[in-house]
């Protein structure tokens, strides 16, 4: 085979995920000699190396240098394939993550001594049964509490995984404050730590829900496992780094409370910082209704729509328990109508597989979606309502929302199905243009976070209905 190919042809090569890629030719005596500077991953470029029998080791055709020793924790700390195999904020929001989880683990030390302090360990007149009741009050009310946050909110944490990853990480900082406080008031210990670990079981529901959350978003290759399982690793590793501080740092600060709480307040402005920025460090290409609503706004300003990455830059992230209802997606119908004259007025001029109710003097849009509204149609139902709040705001506008503008803020006010009705043609022409900048764009318009109830209902409609 020699003879017939020349020793500087190459005759193939071989790559590992996003490494680089590494040529093979063939040797004088007929074998295969692979090369060895392109081979980075998993430290294996000797199991790769094809030789004839009788060959040793250390002739042509074996490596001549090992692997750099960060290949061999990159295998270890992160996803199989990185970075192809994970979203491009990937790496930023682990290494925000991954300090905000030191500055926590730091924090839990303190208020952990401070909660043993408070139930009497180091306490000659403390009781084990005392201590025990304590404990178990505190633990059965953080159980009550998980139950009910779960009924709660765990639907609505999807939508908003970011604003509530934010949340519980300031919640978890307030429970420790709480924890480290306890001690202070002892008539009131029992309730402080049920209380703290009342906030402590919420972050447990909100953590750990928007964190599978992101590792949808983060996971490329549908290795959510992988993601998760490495996740938990760098988060093993951090919390070890933050034990062992710990025992540092714990009898330096255990017999001065005052730098204690000094200590406290700084790691915990580090974890809010850390927290904030691993936040803002994520790039969700999917639309919830904060991200549809500046997208939106920009486009009817504009004419343009934003790119994933400007427009989860000026996304807030702040979320509250009770955000106002602006917009109702998969309402159930009996709510909207109490008549057949009020359901055919509420029917009339909708030709897409939803109805939406318009409450000018609330600005609050409700809609009911068909049987066979699938993401489009929600995604569109969405756009009309928030197409619809943005009569009553301000700024420019395209010249026929502009008009219907002028309509709502005359007096008197036109009937709001009759304003609903028109914006149906506006959005008919609008709406195709602004679906296809989206993708332009690089939003997944396939698939969205709105949130969106799971009432349907049917009625009857023109032959015109367009399923989208």
């Amino acid at each position: 085979m020699a003879d017939d190919v020349g020793l500087e042809t190459q005759l193939c090569s071989e790559q590992f995920g996003s490494g680089e890629a590494r040529g093979c030719r063939a040797a004088a005596d007929g074998s295969l000699q692979w090369e060895v500077g392109g081979w980075r991953w998993w430290g294996l470029s000797r199991a790769f190396t094809v030789k004839p029998e009788g060959r040793d080791a250390g002739e042509v055709g074996a490596p001549r240098a090992a692997s750099p020793p960060l290949s061999g924790l990159q295998a270890v700390f992160l996803p199989q394939g990185f970075p192809d195999s994970v979203s491009p904020d990937y790496l930023p929001y682990q290494l925000w993550d991954s300090v905000q989880a030191f500055a926590s683990s730091l924090s839990g030390s303190l208020a952990t001594q401070a909660v043993l302090l408070g139930i009497g360990v180091g306490n000659a007149k403390a009781t084990v049964s005392a201590a025990t009741a304590t404990w178990l009050v505190k633990d059965s009310t953080g159980m009550l509490g998980r139950i009910v946050f779960a009924w709660w909110k765990g639907s609505k944490l999807d939508c908003n995984a970011k604003q509530w990853r934010l949340f519980a990480d300031i919640l978890n900082d307030v429970a420790m404050f709480l924890e480290i406080m306890a001690p202070v008031y002892p008539i009131c210990f029992t309730m402080t730590v049920s209380t703290s670990n009342l906030a402590k079981c919420i972050v447990s529901v909100a953590g750990g829900a928007t964190r599978a959350a992101l590792t949808v978003h983060q996971a490329r290759r549908n290795n959510m496992a992988d993601v998760s399982a490495k996740d938990s690793s760098q988060e093993t590793l951090v919390n070890l780094a933050g034990l062992l501080v710990s025992l540092l740092m714990l009898p330096l600060v255990s017999g001065c409370p005052g730098f204690s709480l000094g200590c406290f307040f700084f790691l915990t402005a580090l974890h809010i910082y850390a927290n904030y920025r691993a936040v803002r460090s994520l790039v969700m290409e999917t639309l919830n209704e904060g991200r549809l609503r500046l997208v939106l706004k920009h486009y009817l300003q504009r004419g343009e729509v934003l790119d994933p990455t400007a427009a989860n830059r000026m996304e807030p992230l702040w979320t509250g328990f009770w955000p106002a209802p602006s917009l109702s997606l998969g309402v159930p119908l009996h709510r909207l109508v109490s008549s057949v004259f009020e359901l055919q007025q509420l029917v009339e001029g909708h030709q897409e597989p939803y109805l939406l109710c318009w409450n000018q003097s609330r600005n609050q849009v409700q809609v009911v979606l068909n049987q066979k509204a699938g993401p489009k149609t929600v995604l569109r139902a969405a756009t009309h309502g928030l197409m619809l709040g943005a009569l009553q705001g301000d700024g420019p506008l395209p010249a026929e929302l502009e008009e219907l503008r002028n309509q709502v803020r005359a007096g008197p006010k036109k009937e709001s199905w009759v304003i609903v009705k028109e914006t149906h043609q506006v959005l008919d022409m609008l709406f195709p243009k602004f679906l296809k900048g989206l993708q332009d764009a690089g939003w997944k318009t396939e698939k969205h976070q709105l949130e969106v109830d799971e009432w349907r209902a049917t009625w009857l409609l023109s032959p015109e209905k367009k399923v989208l």
